[in-house]
Formats: structure tokens, C-alpha cells, sequence
């Protein structure tokens, strides 16, 4: 293992960050950790809600139980998730009516906004727009009344995640920036740049899409390495890799998103043959077939469309965005194919 001071310098050489190369491996049992912090199961706590005073143990259980719930979004069922987003918030919205101090309200309030984010982003993934939509506003207004800037810098990373499915590119830039601007020194700003990078991508601006993605690049290898790598708010080393595949698939660098698109699959992928990240695997794989496309191999885009539609765990808006970007490669492959056939034909 290379030491401290080559790590960055490596991971640099090849447009990555740090831990993306040299991982830190950590487990976490949500379960255990709410019975650690607070001696409670899931019964003890909502017994504990219906008191008319909140204790520091029943908050630091139900700040758990959040980020359990937070963790469970990469592979829980959307419908399953939703709903107990939803039982949770509706429990911790209760506590706005018992006696609380003033710290104990904000605790309340920011944790709403977490599990109002979460329930935004199910909700999408489900192709509900409109409550997504609904959700993310309540989501920034809690922040707001909470003033918790992370929680306000996720809202805003939403709506340029919404916007960068519709179409809507300079919508993705706005976004990226108010975000950026109500959150700059959270883990959140390095999301915000590769949606920005992202934008640009897509605008096909080559020079704006690397500045975006250096800027990303220096935020996150500033930030100490995260407790809980599935937590969905918490920005993964590894993703990076991520976001520069889907820049240079876009840009037409074809070999720099084909072995990104590998990397992907590769960190995604457990000891057992499991898939920790499976939607971020099943966009890997377009991009694997948007490169077979381009190359003129029919066969293999087909197989790696297909193979990226088996998952459970879907983003039905992202993974149209991206199964359209392999149609039209494949498309275009098709259409070319064809008009040599006629030439040939014509000259023959």
C-alpha cells in the first residue's frame, strides 16, 4: 500500500480521488447501533414518542433510525422504503407537539428534513414528479426553519437531479449553483460540481465540464473519509469514478467511460458477487453498451441494455435518461449501416 503522501499524487494520475483506489473498509449494523446508543428496538422508541417529554436517548434513536433508513435507499424496494419514510416522519413530525426545548426542536426539525429528502428521492425514483417535487420544497423549507445548510444544499442537489432527467441543462446549472452558494463546505458540493459537470456534459462543453469536475476533485479530497459509505446523502469516494464515466460517455470519450464504466461495476461489486450499488451498476452497464454501440457491436449494446434492466432496485427517471442515450446509439449505428448499404447498392 502506498503511503499517505502517494495516495493523492496516484489517485490524481488517473483523474481520481484517493479513496476511490484505496479504500477504508468499514461495517455498520443500524440495527445494533440504536440498541448501543439507547438501549431501545423499534417498539421502545415509538412507546417512547407518546410521552409527553422527549429524552436525549429516544432523539439519538430516532437520529439512527434516520440514518438506517438513509442507508437501506440503494437497495431496500422503493415502495417499501417510501412507506416507512414516511410511518418515520410522520412520527418524528409528532414530537412538534410534546414539550421541547429549543435544541430538541431544531433535532426534530433537521431530522424531518432528512427523511423528507429521502422520501423525495423514492418518490421520484417511482416516476411520482409532482410529489418529489412537493417533498424537496417541504424538505428546503425545513431546512430553512431548522437552518441546517446541508439538508438546504441537498434540496437544491434534487432539483438539479430532476433537471438533468427532463432535459432542462441550464435548469441543472442554476441548481448547481444555488446549491453550491447555500452549502459550500459540505460533502454535498462535491455532488453539486458533478451536477454542474454533468450540465455542461450535456451542453457539450468540454473545458467547463473538466473545471467542474477539478473542483469536485479538490472538495472531496479535502474531506475526511466517511463512517457510513451507503448512507444515500453521504458522498462515496468511489462515486466520483461515477460521475467522470457519464461526463465522458457524453462527450464521446468513449475509452475514458468504458474504463470507468469497469471501475464502477468493479468497487459495486461484494466478495460474494453481490451488487452493493446496483442502479449505479446498471447505469455502468449502458454505458458499456453506449460504447458497444458506437463500436458497431449490436449484440453486446442490446446484452448490456438488458442486463442493466434486471435489477429490483431502480431510478426509473435516470435509467430511461440513460436507456435513451443507448437507443440513439444504437440508432445511429443502425441508420449509418443502412445508408452504406444503399450507397453500395446505388454504386453497384
Amino acid at each position: 500500500m502506498p503511503s499517505d503522501f502517494y495516495q493523492p499524487i496516484i489517485a490524481a494520475t488517473f483523474g481520481t480521488v484517493t479513496h476511490a483506489i484505496f479504500p477504508v473498509a468499514r461495517q455498520r449494523d443500524g440495527n445494533a447501533e440504536i440498541v448501543a446508543a439507547s438501549g431501545m428496538e423499534t417498539l421502545d422508541i415509538i412507546s417512547r414518542l407518546q410521552a409527553s417529554d422527549v429524552d436525549t436517548a429516544t432523539l439519538d434513536a430516532l437520529r439512527i433510525t434516520t440514518d438506517r433508513l438513509c442507508s437501506e435507499y440503494p437497495y431496500l424496494p422503493s415502495g417499501q422504503l417510501a412507506a416507512e419514510g414516511r410511518q418515520w416522519l410522520k412520527h418524528v413530525a409528532g414530537l412538534q407537539a410534546q414539550r421541547l426545548t429549543l435544541a430538541q426542536h431544531r433535532e426534530v426539525l433537521t431530522l424531518s428534513g432528512w427523511l423528507a429528502l429521502l422520501i423525495g428521492c423514492v418518490e421520484y425514483d417511482m416516476g411520482d414528479r409532482a410529489a418529489a417535487e412537493s417533498t424537496r420544497r417541504a424538505a428546503l423549507s425545513l431546512a430553512r426553519e431548522a437552518d441546517n445548510p446541508e439538508i438546504s444544499g441537498w434540496a437544491h442537489e434534487m432539483r438539479a437531479w430532476f433537471a438533468l432527467t427532463t432535459g432542462d441543462y441550464r435548469g441543472i446549472l442554476a441548481a448547481s449553483q444555488a446549491g453550491t452558494d447555500a452549502s459550500p463546505k459540505h460533502g454535498v458540493a462535491v455532488q453539486l460540481a458533478a451536477q454542474e459537470a454533468k450540465g455542461w456534459a450535456r451542453l457539450g462543453d468540454r473545458r467547463q465540464t473538466e473545471v467542474a469536475l477539478g473542483r469536485g476533485r479538490k472538495l472531496l479530497e479535502g474531506m475526511p473519509y466517511p463512517e457510513n459509505l451507503d448512507h444515500h446523502f453521504v458522498v462515496d469516494p468511489a462515486k466520483f469514478d461515477f460521475y467522470a464515466m457519464d461526463c465522458y460517455r457524453l462527450l464521446g470519450e468513449d475509452r475514458f467511460a468504458a474504463n470507468l464504466a469497469h471501475e464502477v461495476i468493479r468497487a459495486g461489486t461484494d466478495f460474494d458477487g453481490s451488487e452493493r450499488s446496483p442502479m449505479r451498476m446498471a447505469e455502468a452497464r449502458i454505458t458499456l453498451g453506449v460504447v458497444a454501440a458506437r463500436q458497431g457491436d449490436l449484440d453486446q449494446a442490446v446484452n448490456y441494455g438488458e442486463w442493466a434492466l434486471k435489477g429490483d432496485r431502480q431510478s426509473l427517471p435516470s435509467l430511461l435518461n440513460h436507456l435513451d442515450a443507448l437507443n440513439h446509439a444504437r440508432s445511429t449505428v443502425c441508420g449509418s449501416k443502412a445508408d452504406g448499404m444503399g450507397a453500395g447498392v446505388s454504386g453497384g
